[in-house]
């Protein structure tokens, strides 16, 4: 199993910055995806997460309106779009699927830092 986020970096506030995520090694199409970040010194906390079925989507209240999850389930990658990003967007984001307890899998985390 495998979780591969790329597309971290520096990115100033109000630009836009997309991160991937490449899965191999389980069936894609059953997980929820969802993308997490952690700010130094904080708790990782839930960003967006997209459902396996109908693609509902959920987003944490500060980034509603800013950022987008998209899953593509025939080439098993899940991104998230993040426009006008604020100095706050700043940490750790890590791809995550979950199906049903004890079948849950991390990507290694790739770090955003929003500054100008």
């Amino acid at each position: 199993v495998q979780l591969v986020e790329s597309g971290g970096g520096l990115v100033q506030p109000g630009g836009s910055l997309r991160l991937s995520c490449a899965a191999s090694g389980f069936s894609f199409t059953f997980y929820t995806m969802s993308w997490y970040r952690q700010a130094p010194g904080k708790e990782r906390e839930l960003v967006a997460a997209i459902r396996s079925a109908g693609g509902t989507t959920n987003y944490t209240d500060s980034v509603k309106g800013r950022f987008t999850i998209f899953r593509d389930n025939d080439k098993k990658t899940v991104s998230l779009h993040m426009n006008s990003p604020k100095p706050e967007d700043t940490g750790v984001y890590y791809c995550r699927a979950y199906w049903i307890p004890g079948r849950e899998f991390w990507g290694q985390g790739t770090q955003v830092t929003v500054s100008s």
